[in-house]
């Protein structure tokens, strides 16, 4: 396979399968996109960044490997069931006796690359960057997606469920590489963008729901949409721009179903010290009172008042200060051992948070689709309730 990525192939989004909530419409938008020959949907390729600004990595191959430049020029190859140690050279890339500007791992006959401490399908291209090196997996569109789907839910969960996380996944990996990709790699494989783990998350269930659903994606007026996901609401979902800043007419707030969620509600008890190593400024904290919310309760911004002044805190920066599931939650002061100030008011010893779900709150919820999907719904009714009016439409590569 070529090492060289064509920016002359284009995509199809063709024959809508379903519309979900909105009148069908044909369509046949030409979404631009830098993909690898040969043009079939199934060969389309996603560079995935596994590794960023490192000094060393180890790469290699199940089967012989092939190390080239950035040319195409070979300069050897790497024993199977081997690996050696690539480095950061300043502008280039020293991997053992060969050094390029870039090098390319090509394992022969399908077998998987080596990168770190996993086993990926693919190949792997190592590149300098500003800081160390970077090593991104061009994978297969689809096989790609075998490891995603086993990495964001359980591999024993309903197939329905399953084939609902392989649409948002190809959805989504599809959108961030039309809107985010820069000139090294499409996406990363950590919960920022979505999880990717390689071979080790794959499973035979994963593998069927990725092939049944073969190519689908979520459209909306004739584009692939931002399909975002998350593990459980807390019993709804949210309007985007309630939580984020931009309105999208199929990321609406709907009522979830997750309520099996092992993260539906929980709590997290800190005693006075942790909140005010975290948040010194105000002194001795006495309470926490919701500024802005979100029409579902998502603590936007909160007061945090002490016996020292007050300060204004996101909950973003509250949930990752006190490393909280979502910003879906209540805090409330505990006096059952209290010490008293100077004063004589009292003073919290504690503070119980109560919280509800597990991430963001848009788009999918996770266990929502479990729940669904164990009430004998399909993937197309899972998809038209969490993204409302989009269509299930096919994407096909063009050259």
């Amino acid at each position: 396979m070529s090492s060289q990525v064509s920016h002359s192939t284009l995509f199809r989004v063709f024959h809508p399968q379903a519309v979900l909530g909105i009148a069908s419409a044909s369509l046949s938008l030409l979404l631009g996109m830098a993909i690898a020959s040969p043009a079939q949907a199934e060969d389309l390729e996603m560079r995935v960044a596994i590794e960023e600004d490192v000094q060393q990595i180890q790469v290699g191959g199940h089967t012989d490997a092939l190390v080239t430049d950035s040319s195409g020029q070979v300069l050897g190859e790497i024993s199977g069931g081997t690996a050696l140690t690539a480095s950061y050279a300043g502008s280039g890339v020293q991997l053992g006796d060969w050094q390029g500007d870039a090098l390319w791992i090509e394992p022969a006959n399908d077998g998987f690359v080596w990168i770190g401490s996993k086993w990926y399908r693919g190949r792997a291209r190592v590149v300098p960057t500003a800081q160390g090196l970077t090593v991104v997996n061009y994978v297969n569109l689809e096989e790609y997606l075998y490891s995603v789907v086993g990495a964001e839910v359980p591999t024993n969960w309903p197939m329905e469920a399953l084939k609902a996380q392989a649409v948002a996944a190809r959805s989504y990996a599809l959108y961030q590489r039309q809107t985010s990709a820069n000139t090294v790699f499409d996406v990363g494989d950590t919960t920022r963008w979505q999880v990717y783990e390689g071979l080790e998350e794959e499973a035979a269930t994963t593998q069927a729901a990725v092939q049944a659903t073969e190519g689908q994606v979520l459209t909306f007026g004739g584009q692939i949409i931002n399909a975002v996901f998350h593990s459980s609401s807390g019993g709804h979902t949210e309007n985007v721009e309630d939580v984020w800043q931009q309105p999208l007419p199929y990321l609406r707030g709907v009522p979830d179903y997750d309520q099996e969620a092992p993260v539906f509600r929980w709590q997290v008890q800190l005693t006075a010290g942790e909140i005010q190593q975290e948040i010194p400024s105000v002194g001795n904290v006495i309470a926490f009172e919701p500024q802005r919310t979100t029409p579902r309760g998502r603590v936007v911004t909160m007061r945090v008042v002490g016996d020292q002044g007050e300060t204004t805190v996101s909950g973003n920066d509250l949930r990752r200060m006190f490393n909280l599931r979502s910003t879906l939650f209540t805090v409330q002061p505990q006096f059952g051992r209290v010490a008293s100030a100077d004063d004589g008011a009292q003073r919290p010893s504690e503070f119980v948070i109560d919280g509800g779900g597990f991430g963001h709150g848009i788009g999918m919820s996770q266990y929502g689709a479990y729940g669904m999907a164990r009430q004998g719904q399909e993937y197309r009714q899972i998809l038209a309730h969490y993204y409302s009016g989009s269509t299930l439409s096919r994407i096909r590569v063009e050259q």
